[in-house]
């Protein structure tokens, strides 16, 4: 039986997303701690997978994630994105039943616990109700919601399932979350790589490069190459190097398998302006489809 490992513990959003694609009938799973953690038991054979938070369709890009992928010490060198998944994401509030009395505010509440990304879903809710108290960010939502039921004067941002997980714990606000299609996307991660038999036009392709930046117009002579092969761009970020200040790693990621003869023409062509590049792999789009960036 494969294994896959997730960002836990049980109940986390992490965790329902990997229950969906990977049903426990069929995958072992494996909780970790931190996002590299994930990352780490992949590239040591540990876990045949991993599901990896990648972007909110509220909040933006998960950095954790987005610095694993540039991979800057050079310690994932096998890594490989073989698939994508998507999850509504709908927030609560958990506390202690007394918390609940009528009315949530500063004065009856210490603290609060979450993950970072959960805050900044969160942040007109907490505006207007909880403005001052002290956020504590936590690795995992129900790592929130664990410190929250051990801590009966402060709450946790995480979901209705980690409630049950503590039945002391009690939901004081459900969908608290800023917009109610607020999704988060997540990247399947492996060593092994996609079947190059099997390319659709659907599918998408991940990687990361550095240009020279000294060059002029470097970037922009790189970007072009995606429309002169009509690659559309469906992600786009970008990270510091740490090699010298002001020096970015890119993550992209397009519509078109890295084994399409196009896709590979413009790879090809790539080269001429890129300091590096690694493409993590192809394949096939989630059951959401995102909107392109260029139209």
């Amino acid at each position: 039986m494969k294994s896959v490992a997730y960002l836990g513990p049980p109940s986390t959003y992490s965790h329902q997303v990997t229950l969906q694609r990977f049903p426990p009938d069929q995958y072992t799973h494996l909780p970790c701690i931190q996002i590299s953690d994930i990352f780490v038991a992949v590239e040591s054979g540990k876990t045949d997978l991993g599901v990896v938070p990648f972007e909110n369709s509220t909040n933006g890009s998960v950095v954790q994630t987005l610095d694993l992928f540039c991979d800057r010490e050079k310690s994932f060198p096998s890594i490989k994105v073989c698939g994508e998944a998507y999850l509504d994401v709908h927030h609560c509030l958990l506390g202690h039943p007394r918390q609940s009395n009528g009315e949530i505010s500063k004065d009856t509440v210490s603290r609060i616990f979450s993950h970072p990304q959960a805050f900044g879903q969160c942040e007109p809710f907490l505006t207007k109700y909880l403005k001052g108290v002290e956020r504590v960010d936590v690795s995992s939502t129900s790592k929130a919601a664990d410190l929250a039921n051990k801590d009966p004067s402060a709450v946790a941002i995480a979901s209705s399932i980690a409630a049950s997980v503590h039945p002391d714990l009690q939901i004081l606000a459900s969908n608290i979350e800023e917009r109610s299609d607020n999704t988060t996307r997540f990247l399947v991660i492996s060593k092994a790589t996609a079947d190059p038999s099997s390319i659709e036009n659907d599918d998408k392709t991940f990687m990361t490069f550095t240009v020279h930046h000294e060059q002029p117009g470097a970037l922009c002579d790189m970007l072009m190459v995606f429309k002169e092969f009509g690659m559309n761009l469906t992600s786009i970020s970008s990270r510091p190097s740490l090699i010298v200040p002001w020096n970015y790693i890119f993550l992209v990621e397009f519509e078109g398998h890295q084994d399409a003869s196009h896709v590979k023409k413009a790879l090809h062509k790539m080269n001429k302006y890129c300091q590096s590049m690694r493409v993590f792999g192809s394949y096939e789009r989630g059951l959401k489809r995102d909107k392109r960036l260029d139209g």
